[in-house]
C-alpha cells in the first residue's frame, strides 16, 4: 500500500474541497441586478415626414397641465444609430412630468446634408403640431443628444427658426427653436479646413466629415471642398450662435490631447466645447462646459440637473 505524503495529503483535499466550495459559492453569490425596461413608448414608430426614416417614438408624462418635452436625437456620426433609448434615458424625465420623444431620421452617404438635420428639425415641427393632442407646452422643448445627435441639436438651438408662415403644410408652419439642449460629445464645426488646424489630422479619417456631405473618403471631400464649402459652413453650429440664443451645456471626456490620437478621439474632443463656449462667452449666451479635470460649471454638475431646471423652472442649485 502506497502512503500519502502530508504534501500529497494536503493536494488531494484540495481536490476533493474545490469543487464543494464552489457550488457554496455560487449559491451563496449574489444574483446580478436585472436590467431595467425601456417603458412602453405611448406612441411608437409613428411617422413625422414623407421618407421611411422620419419615424418617433413619444412616451407621455403625467402631470397637471401641459408637461415639458425632452426630444433624444442619437449619434452614430449621422452614419448610423437608431432612436432606440434606454431606461436610464427615459424614466427620471417621466418621473419629473417631462415628455419625452426620440426621433430617427435619413442617414448619410446616401442621404447627405440637409437630410439629417432638416428631418429633425421637420420631427421638432411635428411634435409641435400635435401639442395639443399629446398634452405638451410648446415653449418648454429641449433637445440632447451624443456626437452627432449632439451636433444636430445645437444647430437647431442656435441657427434661425425654419418656421414658413405661407407654407401649404400646416406641420412646416411651426417654430423649429427650443428652450435648451444639453448634448455629449458634440461637433461644434464639421468644416474640415476649420477643425483640421484645432484637432489635428486625425479627425478627418472619422468618415462622418466626408460621408455628411455624400463623399466616400475625406480625400473626396477635399478634392471638391468648393463644391461642399457651403454645407460644411451651414451645419458647423459655432457659426449660427448670436445673442439672445438658448442655453446650452455640453459634456466631453477629459482627454485633452492634442494633436488628437485618432479617429475616434478626434471627432468628439473636447476642444469643440472649448471653441463653442468662447464663442457663446463673446456673444452671451449662456453656457455650461463640463469636462472632467479641466472646465466645470458654477451652476450644473450634470446634463439631466440642467434639463430639469429649464424645463421645470426649477431654481438653479
Amino acid at each position: 500500500m502506497k502512503i500519502l505524503t502530508p504534501i500529497c495529503k494536503v493536494a488531494l483535499l484540495s481536490a476533493l474541497l474545490l469543487p464543494i466550495l464552489a457550488v457554496a459559492q455560487e449559491k451563496t453569490a449574489p444574483a446580478p441586478k436585472p436590467k431595467a425596461e425601456v417603458p412602453t413608448p405611448t406612441i411608437a414608430d409613428l411617422s413625422y415626414g414623407p421618407y421611411p426614416e422620419n419615424v418617433l417614438d413619444f412616451w407621455k408624462a403625467e402631470g397637471e397641465g401641459p408637461r415639458p418635452l425632452m426630444v433624444y436625437i442619437h449619434g452614430g456620426g449621422w452614419r448610423a444609430g437608431t432612436k432606440a433609448v434606454s431606461a436610464s434615458q427615459i424614466d427620471p424625465f417621466l418621473k419629473k412630468g417631462i415628455s419625452v420623444a426620440s426621433i430617427h431620421y435619413r442617414l448619410t452617404p446616401a442621404n447627405p446634408l440637409p437630410a439629417p438635420v432638416h428631418d429633425a428639425a421637420r420631427a421638432i415641427q411635428f411634435i409641435r403640431s400635435k401639442a395639443q393632442d399629446w398634452n405638451l407646452d410648446k415653449e418648454r422643448i429641449a433637445l440632447t443628444g451624443g456626437s452627432a445627435g449632439a451636433c444636430t441639436s445645437m444647430w437647431l438651438l442656435f441657427h434661425d427658426d425654419l418656421a414658413n408662415p405661407d407654407a401649404k403644410d400646416p406641420v412646416l408652419r411651426e417654430s423649429t427653436r427650443v428652450l435648451a439642449a444639453a448634448v455629449g460629445g458634440g461637433q461644434t464645426s464639421i468644416d474640415p479646413k476649420v477643425i483640421e488646424p484645432w484637432l489635428g489630422p486625425n479627425v478627418l479619417k472619422h468618415l462622418m466629415i466626408a460621408n455628411a456631405v455624400g463623399e466616400p473618403t475625406i480625400e473626396a471631400a477635399l478634392a471638391n471642398y468648393d463644391k461642399h464649402a457651403a454645407d460644411y459652413r451651414e451645419f458647423s453650429s459655432i457659426n449660427h450662435v448670436s445673442a439672445g440664443d438658448p442655453a446650452l451645456l455640453m459634456t466631453y471626456s477629459g482627454d485633452m490631447t492634442l494633436p488628437s490620437k485618432d479617429a475616434g478621439h478626434g471627432i468628439h474632443h473636447p476642444v469643440y466645447g472649448v471653441k463653442m463656449k468662447e464663442a457663446c462667452d463673446a456673444t452671451g449666451v449662456e453656457c455650461h462646459l463640463l469636462i472632467p479635470g479641466h472646465s466645470t460649471s458654477e451652476t450644473y454638475t450634470s446634463a439631466n440637473e440642467f434639463l430639469f431646471a429649464k424645463l421645470l423652472g426649477e431654481p438653479k442649485s
